[in-house]
Formats: C-alpha cells, sequence, structure tokens
C-alpha cells in the first residue's frame, strides 16, 4: 500500500463484527452497527508541540484499537475501504488477554 498518513493520523481497517448472534440468530446488514474496532494499518510520524518538537505516537501499526462511532474519514485506498483519524479519536488499544495477564 503505497498511502502514509500525515502528523498524528492514523489508517485503520475496521474489523467485521459477527454475522450471529452468541443464541445462534443471524443479523440482517440492514440491522447490523458499523464496528467500532479496527486495526491500524499506517500511523503518521506524530503531531508537535509548539517548540517544534515532534509528539509520538501511541500507536503503532498491527495495534487492534476502539474508536468512536463517528470517527474518522471514509476513504478508499487500493480498493480497500479504510479510516483516516487523528490519533486523539482513538479510545484505546486492545491487548491479548493472557499477554496482560502474564505482564
Amino acid at each position: 500500500m503505497a498511502f502514509k498518513p500525515l502528523h498524528d493520523r492514523v489508517l485503520v481497517r475496521r474489523v467485521e463484527s459477527e454475522e450471529k448472534t452468541k443464541g445462534g440468530l443471524i443479523i440482517p446488514d440492514s440491522a447490523k452497527e458499523k464496528p467500532s474496532e479496527g486495526e491500524v494499518v499506517a500511523c503518521g510520524d506524530g503531531a508537535r508541540k509548539d517548540s517544534g518538537e515532534l509528539i509520538e505516537m501511541a500507536v503503532k501499526a498491527g495495534d487492534k484499537i476502539l474508536f468512536g462511532k463517528w470517527s474518522g474519514t471514509e476513504v478508499t485506498v487500493d480498493g480497500e475501504e479504510l479510516l483516516i483519524m487523528k490519533e486523539s479519536d482513538i479510545l484505546g488499544v486492545i491487548t491479548d488477554s493472557a499477554a496482560a495477564a502474564a505482564a
């Protein structure tokens, strides 16, 4: 992919939600909400302070994240629908529970 976000923006791929409920009911497309979970595809270099010093990004490519329902701008890159959002729109990073328990 030949796209790199600028400054404190990230490129995100939505993670698709389940097609069925826990009880086995199939959810029609019209009733599905767009998921607010995704995977970071690419990151910019970070924001800058007034002094010009670079503020590093807290996320990196490959991180699984949660973001607000109305966050980001939908774009199509190489035929794939993705989101571009500011790092501040990201609510948190999802960690593997086994790795988090060991830490």
